[in-house]
């Protein structure tokens, strides 16, 4: 049986990913089993109503067959996920939907604007509702008739916006993911300081080459740890789960109360579309390519701007965000002509904010720079594009070679620029 949940947090608090724990420790106490890895997806980050990373949460539960792999913790025990399973019958699944929206309605917050919604079904949704809700703007209905399509069973409390989310989590494929280890504080902790030691999350990182995005080294922040009051205490991200399993032994912290192992889109780049500009909706995330079409604009604070054409003509502004530290600096080293393939976002104006930058090609930067007359040793002008130079001392004339090459500006090297860490999307790509 597939469960899908979101939309269970506010800006002021609650927390979707322990909400699915406190599902799993309730399927446990029922006598059910994880069936493969809970799974974090990180849908649309475009969309105006989200709450923070805008992830949806989903699981497999059943009977677990074969040997099992621990991938949690819950008051003590672990949590075991089997590869495969005989799935719930139709009493056990209605003892299971009573279970978890129970414990989605009571650990959702009041807030407006907090919509939670569970989703249950056996047979898998299509991907296409993940692909369509991690890169569009889904209509509920929409989604209401996939699961209607098929079989599928879902609760509301009040709005259907979480809907959205819960299917899209059920209907990712899955095949192209990271891992996130999410450790969660004790109740008594959460709003008070995290105590996580730096040193140790460094430590984690050299011995484990598979962990990612645990520190910016430009910045010097750790981030592992969020800044919000939500009872997460740290998260281990990883292209290898067994580095994340590992690592947790490693890291120094408070007491951790429970932790679990999730597969997850992060860093993946599926929000991303190769697009024209005249193809970039708002809310939507692209991969453009095209050539420099002006210089480079500085604006206050630190960030900077510049316009793209692309191949069929259009015209659009690039905007490279202070935070994202790398990014401006590639922007302000641009010259017309430079070739880029560019990816980001846009909202609701017609700017793509940047999430990086992959230099094809540099215009050639040379000037020509006038000669000195050899006749009366004046300063020559030019005559005009590729016709040499006069002397309007003595009208003496030269041709165009008589100048020199002079480079003007420095342009940056050809390859890919991705923001510092800290300033990277949860589902920008780790390479691209």
């Amino acid at each position: 049986m597939r469960l899908g949940v979101d939309d269970t947090d506010s800006p002021q608090g609650g927390c979707t990913t322990w909400v699915l724990t406190e599902i799993v420790r309730a399927a446990g106490a029922l006598g059910f089993d994880v069936l493969g890895e809970p799974r974090l997806v990180r849908l649309n980050p475009n969309v105006p109503w989200k709450t923070r990373g805008n992830a949806a949460l989903s699981v497999r539960l059943g009977h677990g067959e074969g040997s099992p792999t621990t991938v949690g913790e819950i008051d003590g025990r672990p949590v075991r996920s089997f590869r495969r399973g005989r799935e719930l019958s139709d009493a056990e699944v209605d003892r299971l939907l009573h279970v978890a929206w129970d414990v989605v309605r009571s650990a959702s917050p009041s807030a407006p604007g907090t919509d939670p919604a569970l989703v249950l079904c056996r047979r898998p949704l299509a991907p296409s509702t993940y692909w369509q809700a991690v890169r569009e703007v889904v209509p509920v209905t929409r989604v209401l008739r996939e699961l209607r399509r098929r079989g599928a069973t879902y609760r509301l409390r009040s709005g259907r916006r979480g809907l959205v989310g819960a299917a899209a989590a059920v209907a990712w494929p899955g095949r192209r993911r990271t891992w996130e280890l999410l450790a969660y504080r004790q109740r008594s902790r959460v709003g008070t300081p995290r105590l996580v030691d730096p040193e140790s999350v460094l430590d984690a990182e050299r011995a484990e080459p598979s962990l990612v995005l645990c520190h910016d080294p430009r910045t010097r922040r750790l981030l592992v740890a969020p800044h919000t009051r939500c009872p997460i205490l740290f998260g281990l991200r990883a292209t290898d789960p067994g580095g994340a399993l590992r690592a947790l032994a490693r890291i120094r912290s408070e007491p951790i109360e429970r932790w679990m192992l999730f597969r997850t889109n992060q860093g993946t780049g599926d929000h991303l579309v190769r697009r024209t500009v005249a193809g970039l909706a708002a809310h939507r995330s692209a991969v453009v390519r095209g050539s420099v079409d002006g210089p480079a604009e500085r604006r206050p604070g630190g960030h900077v701007s510049f316009p793209l054409r692309d191949d069929a003509g259009d015209r659009l502004t690039c905007v490279a965000f202070e935070p994202t530290k790398t990014l401006p600096a590639v922007a302000r080293a641009l010259v017309p002509e430079d070739r880029l393939e560019v990816w980001g976002s846009r909202g609701r104006a017609g700017v793509l904010h940047l999430e990086g930058i992959r230099v094809l090609a540099v215009a050639d930067r040379r000037r020509w720079r006038a000669p000195t007359c050899g006749k009366c040793g004046g300063t020559t002008r030019s005559l005009g594009a590729g016709r040499g130079w006069r002397c309007p001392r003595c009208r003496g004339r030269f041709p165009l070679e008589a100048g020199r090459r002079v480079v003007v500006a420095h342009a940056p090297a050809l390859g890919s620029y991705h923001p510092t860490p800290s300033a990277r999307r949860h589902l920008a790509p780790l390479a691209v």
